[in-house]
């Protein structure tokens, strides 16, 4: 049995006012959470206050460019759906 590759973890991504984002909202960005220049569905965020987003990078998410914790598979418990959110657990 071949093992599974590691999962691409998500970007948490400090965000602070003034700041602008093209993020990813397709999934075909080559730079995910970040979207190509020439794309026209990309989501423009310009922050009024700072906060921290947890940004998929697997492509994914049925709420781009936001994760949603389908880069790893379903997890039973609150404590195993903690742990998909970080490496080597």
């Amino acid at each position: 049995m071949v093992d599974d590759p590691l999962p691409i973890l998500p970007e948490a991504r400090l965000v602070k006012p003034g700041e602008t984002h093209r993020l990813c909202r397709c999934g075909r960005s080559s730079t995910l959470p970040d979207c190509n220049r020439a794309c026209a569905d990309a989501l423009r965020l310009t922050p009024v206050r700072e906060q921290r987003l947890l940004l998929c990078r697997c492509g994914r998410s049925a709420d781009l460019p936001y994760c949603d914790g389908r880069h790893s598979p379903p997890a039973p418990g609150l404590r195993d759906k903690w742990r998909r959110f970080r490496s080597g657990d």
